[in-house]
């Protein structure tokens, strides 16, 4: 599939996301793009498919491309945006980082070795208070066992300039017990995204648990004021 359609559902928020990034209201922006404030509030809020035309006019109304409001850098690496107006960077309870680490998802654990640091992403599930990860015995993450470890999970929301991350430090472990290992298995949400035989299971027993998040208070700015 090809062109605006594609990325249906998700202009609308992108469009809304870095006109507040601006401090503009709809009215500007719907001035500065030669269309009415009511189709503007309807692209951001329902799932319009605009024309080309249209798009290179908002665009340039939100001095930005039309390929950062259809998604067009989705492969780039996150955080290529530009800071939200009035970010604030706050401490996450331990409570609240266990409930983002979820059950399950894609995680980076931080290793050392004879050449330095490494980190590698990982699938991993949740299992009590532990994070577990399943890879071989030759990978660099199946080494850590029995030293000391970092283990990362973050989301990083592109359009609103928002995110959060946890971070656990512990000891890691290699998990053997038959019943355990058969538990893992049928825990785990997916086998390993990079394929091959992974059947080493790993456990992060964390002995420090931190978190932040990145939250965004939305005020809009008047155009021609200091700082716009």
């Amino acid at each position: 599939m090809s062109g605006p359609e594609h990325h249906r559902g998700d202009i609308g928020r992108r469009v809304a996301a870095r006109r507040e990034q601006l401090g503009l209201s709809r009215e500007d922006v719907a001035l500065r793009a030669g269309s009415a404030p009511g189709y503007l509030q309807y692209l951001e809020e329902q799932a319009a498919v605009p024309g080309m035309g249209f798009l290179l006019r908002l665009a340039d109304a939100l001095e930005t491309t039309v390929g950062a409001l259809t998604g067009g850098a989705a492969d780039l690496p996150p955080g290529v945006g530009h800071a939200a107006y009035h970010p604030e960077l706050v401490e996450l309870d331990p409570g609240e980082c266990r409930e983002l680490l979820g059950t399950h998802g894609v995680g980076r654990v931080a290793v050392t070795t004879h050449e330095g640091p490494a980190i590698l992403p990982v699938n991993y599930v949740v299992a009590g208070d532990e994070v577990v990860f399943r890879t071989s015995s030759e990978s660099l993450p199946g080494k850590a066992a029995g030293g000391e470890v970092a283990f990362e999970v973050d989301h990083i929301d592109e359009a609103f300039s928002r995110g959060w991350s946890v971070l656990l430090v512990g000891t890691a472990r290699t998990v053997t017990e038959p019943g355990a290992v058969r538990a893992l298995e049928e825990r785990a949400f997916t086998t390993p995204w990079a394929g091959a035989e992974r059947d080493l299971w790993v456990a992060v027993t964390p002995t420090r648990v931190t978190g932040r998040r990145i939250r965004v208070h939305h005020a809009h700015r008047t155009p021609g004021t200091p700082g716009t």
